[in-house]
C-alpha cells in the first residue's frame, strides 16, 4: 500500500564537485519510506540551490520585505582572493614547494597578510574573525600561533636556499645582471642569547639599538631573488665576497655582472672578484680614489660633461673602464651643503675663540676638534693655538685661523662628479648601459624602503630565536615579492592617475578598494549561505589589471 508522505521538494546533494538539486517526492509504502526522482538540477551554484529550495517550501519572502535576509556575519574577502590569485597566477605557491602541505598553506597565509595587516603572526591570527583569508587555503577554525605560524616558518627556512634557487633561475634567466646592497634593521627589547643581533653602524640613523644587517640581491628590474641576514655589526664590504660565491654556487648561475655601490665593492673586493672571467663588477669609486686617479693624472677635471659621459680606460690596466659623470643637481646641493658647514664651523671656532677665561692649550685644541670632527670641514680650516701676548683678556693663549680658499675650490670643482668603473668589456655594454646599470641600485633601496616602512614593515621583529628572526626577513622578502609582481601589474592604473592633490591610487589604496568586497554569511528563513557582495566596475577594472576575476 502507497501513502502520499510529503510534498515535492528539492535535495541539495554537496558530495560531488559540483552541488546538484535533485527534485523528488517522499512516500511510504509498507511502512517503508522511499522517494520518486522527477528530475535534476545542475550548473547552480549552492546558493541558488539553497534559494529554490525556499520555493519549494514556499518560504521565499517578498523581494524588499525587512525579513528577506539576515546578515548574520561579514569577513573581509576582496584582497585576500585577489592576493590569492596573484600568488597562484606567479607560481610562487609552486617555488615554496611543489605540493600543496599544511605549511604551505600556512606560509602564502602569512606573506598575504604581511602586505595585508603587518604586525605580529598573533594578531594574524587574531584577524580570522574579519577576514577570509584563513578560510580561502583551508583554515575553517581559529588558527593556533604554534601550530600555522612558528613551525611553518621553520619549515621555511628549511627550504629558503632551494627557493632562492628557484626564484634566481626564473627571473635571471634572460640577464646576468645582479643588484646587491645591504641595510640594517634596529630591534627593541634583550637577545642575550642570539649570535644576530648586535650594536653596530645604523644606516638610518637610530643610535641606541642593536641591530641586524639584511643584504638583499634583486635582478635588473628590481625583483628580489635572495636574502641574507648578517650580524648587527657586519660592515658593507664584509658581505660581498661571500654572497658573489654563494650566488654563482648556490643559483646556478656562470656568469655574473655584479652592481653594488662604492661602500659595497670596494678597491680590495674588486681585486678579489676579477679571478674569475665569468664574473664582472659595476661600482662607483670613492672620492679619494677619483682624487688618486687625478694625482695619476688618468683624467681631468675638464673631462666630467653635465651633458654625456665620458670613457677613460686606465693606462695600467685595460680591463678598467671609467665612466665620468656629472650632475648638475647634485653640484648645486653638494655646494650648498659645504657652505652651510663651513659657516657652521665658522660660527663654532669664533665661539670658541671669544671665551674669555684662562683655558689651556690641550683644552682650547679638544674643543676645536670637537667643531671640527662634528662638521667634518677639518680639511679646509688653517688654524693654530699662539700666546697671547697681547694680553687683552684674562687666559694665555689665542686662536688664529682662516678658511684654505684654495682647498675649497678645488674641492667645488668636484661638485656633481663620479666615476663608474667597471670591468665589461665595451662589445657587452657600452657606456650608457653600464651607467643605467649602476643607477638600477635605487631599485634595491625601493625594495628596502618597502620592505622597512608601511607596506611591508620587517620591524618591529617579535622573534628572539635566530632561526626564526631569519625566517621572518625572508617571509618579508617573499611578501614584497608578490607586492613587485601587483606594482608591475597595475602601472597602468598609476600612470593613468591624478597628480598632487588629484592623485587617488597607492598600492595600499587599491588593496583597501579590494577589500570592501565582503563575504557574508546570510539567513533566509532558518536557511543560512554565504554570499560575496557585488563587484562594482571599477573592481572589476582593476582585478583585469591584475589578471584575475572576482
Amino acid at each position: 500500500m502507497r501513502t502520499q508522505y510529503g510534498n515535492l521538494h528539492l535535495e541539495i546533494q554537496t558530495s560531488r564537485k559540483s552541488p546538484v538539486g535533485i527534485i523528488r517526492t517522499t512516500y511510504r509504502e509498507d511502512r517503508k519510506i522511499k522517494h520518486e526522482q522527477h528530475g535534476r538540477l545542475t550548473g547552480c551554484t549552492l546558493e541558488q540551490l539553497k534559494m529554490l529550495q525556499l520555493a519549494f517550501r514556499e518560504l521565499v519572502v517578498p523581494t524588499g520585505s525587512p525579513e528577506a535576509f539576515t546578515i548574520i556575519a561579514s569577513k573581509e574577502y576582496g584582497a585576500s582572493y585577489a592576493l590569492s590569485q596573484i600568488i597562484k597566477n606567479i607560481g610562487l605557491d609552486k617555488v615554496i614547494y611543489s605540493k600543496q602541505e599544511d605549511w604551505v598553506k600556512d606560509i602564502l597565509v602569512m606573506i598575504i597578510g604581511r602586505i595585508m595587516f603587518a604586525g605580529s603572526k598573533l594578531s594574524l591570527c587574531n584577524h580570522f574573525d574579519t577576514t577570509s583569508l584563513w578560510e580561502l587555503y583551508g583554515i575553517t577554525e581559529q588558527p593556533d600561533v604554534e601550530k600555522h605560524c612558528y613551525k611553518a616558518l621553520d619549515l621555511l627556512l628549511e627550504h629558503q636556499k632551494r627557493i632562492q634557487r628557484k626564484l634566481a633561475e626564473k627571473h635571471l634567466s634572460t640577464s646576468h645582471l645582479v643588484l646587491y646592497d645591504i641595510t640594517s634593521s634596529y630591534l627593541e627589547g634583550e637577545y642575550k642569547a642570539s649570535e644576530l643581533v648586535e650594536f653596530g653602524y645604523n644606516r638610518d640613523g637610530k643610535k641606541g639599538h642593536e641591530q641586524i644587517v639584511i643584504g638583499l640581491v634583486c635582478n635588473a628590474d628590481g625583483c628580489p631573488i635572495g636574502i641574507e641576514v648578517y650580524p648587527g655589526n657586519t660592515k658593507d664590504s664584509t658581505t660581498v665576497i661571500d654572497k658573489v660565491n654563494e650566488i654563482k654556487t648556490n643559483y646556478n648561475i656562470d656568469k655574473i655582472v655584479f652592481v653594488g655601490d662604492r661602500g659595497m665593492i670596494t678597491k680590495c673586493n674588486r681585486d678579489q672578484l676579477v679571478t674569475s672571467k665569468d664574473l664582472h663588477t659595476i661600482t662607483a669609486l670613492t672620492h679619494p680614489e677619483i682624487l688618486q686617479l687625478l694625482k695619476r693624472k688618468v683624467i681631468q677635471l675638464n673631462l666630467f660633461d653635465d651633458q654625456g659621459i665620458e670613457e677613460v680606460v686606465d693606462p695600467d690596466d685595460a680591463s678598467k673602464r671609467y665612466l665620468l659623470c656629472r650632475n648638475p643637481q647634485s653640484a648645486q646641493r653638494e655646494t650648498a651643503t659645504r657652505k652651510r658647514l663651513l659657516d657652521l664651523t665658522r660660527a663654532g671656532i669664533e665661539e670658541i675663540a671669544q671665551y674669555q677665561k684662562a683655558v689651556t692649550v690641550e683644552m682650547l685644541g679638544a674643543r676645536i676638534g670637537k667643531v671640527l670632527l662634528k662638521y667634518k670641514m677639518n680639511k679646509f680650516v688653517n688654524w693654530k693655538i699662539e700666546p697671547d701676548t697681547e694680553n687683552k683678556c684674562s687666559r694665555n693663549h689665542k686662536i688664529t685661523w682662516d678658511f684654505d680658499q684654495q682647498a675649497i675650490d678645488k674641492e667645488q670643482c668636484l661638485d656633481g662628479c663620479y666615476i663608474i668603473t667597471t670591468d665589461v668589456d665595451k662589445a657587452t655594454m657600452d657606456e650608457n648601459q653600464v651607467v643605467a646599470s649602476y643607477k638600477r641600485l635605487t631599485l634595491v633601496e625601493k625594495a628596502f624602503r618597502n620592505l622597512k616602512t608601511a607596506k611591508i614593515e620587517v620591524r618591529p621583529v617579535y622573534h628572539k630565536k635566530d632561526e626564526r628572526i631569519e625566517a621572518h626577513v625572508f617571509l618579508c622578502m617573499l611578501s614584497y615579492y608578490v607586492l613587485w609582481h601587483v606594482n608591475k601589474r597595475l602601472q597602468p592604473l598609476f600612470e593613468n592617475d591624478g597628480k598632487g592633490a588629484e592623485r587617488r591610487w597607492t598600492v595600499e589604496n587599491v588593496f583597501e578598494f579590494l577589500a570592501t568586497i565582503t563575504r557574508n554569511t546570510m539567513q533566509v528563513n532558518g536557511v543560512t549561505f554565504q554570499q560575496v557582495s557585488k563587484v562594482n566596475e571599477q573592481q572589476k577594472e582593476i582585478c583585469k589589471m591584475l589578471g584575475i576575476t572576482l
